[in-house]
């Protein structure tokens, strides 16, 4: 059995949840007013436009998302049905597929990212200084790897 959490240790652990739980909310309830995208549509739109060719194999891009390759399939899906993205086998390995960001697909994120960027801004990035978001980012970067 796993050993207590001290008081401090639950403390800041529910600190965490609890922040994190409600700057999610955040940003997804404020992107999807401003402009019709889920948190996953942008996070895939941004993985796509940085993609060399605008393209990643789907296994790469659950892997990249931290989603399971069903919630992937299930997300490209959704957005191949409103022209964000498309599905087509790859072709170093025609058993393969990759999704491919569309030209509407790249206009949506241009025109998501400035109000987006805003909402990161206001909720995130200005209530912290220089050395306690590159704090932020050493943490995490070590949890990602658990």
């Amino acid at each position: 059995m796993a050993e207590p959490l001290t008081r401090t240790q639950l403390a800041h652990w529910r600190t965490f949840i609890e922040s994190s739980w409600a700057l999610h909310t955040r940003l997804e309830d404020e992107l999807r007013a401003a402009t019709g995208l889920s948190m996953n549509d942008y996070h895939v739109l941004v993985a796509l436009a940085e993609a060399p060719e605008h393209r990643i194999r789907m296994g790469e891009l659950a892997s990249r998302l931290v989603l399971s390759p069903s919630r992937v399939t299930y997300q490209i899906s959704s957005m191949i049905k409103r022209g964000l993205v498309r599905k087509e086998s790859c072709s170093d390995d025609g058993r393969g597929q990759e999704a491919v960001l569309t030209p509407e697909g790249l206009t949506a994120l241009r025109d998501a990212a400035p109000a987006h960027l805003e909402t990161v801004r206001r909720s995130f990035i200005d209530h912290l200084d220089d050395e306690e978001l590159a704090v932020i980012g050493r943490v995490f970067a070590k949890i990602r790897k658990v």
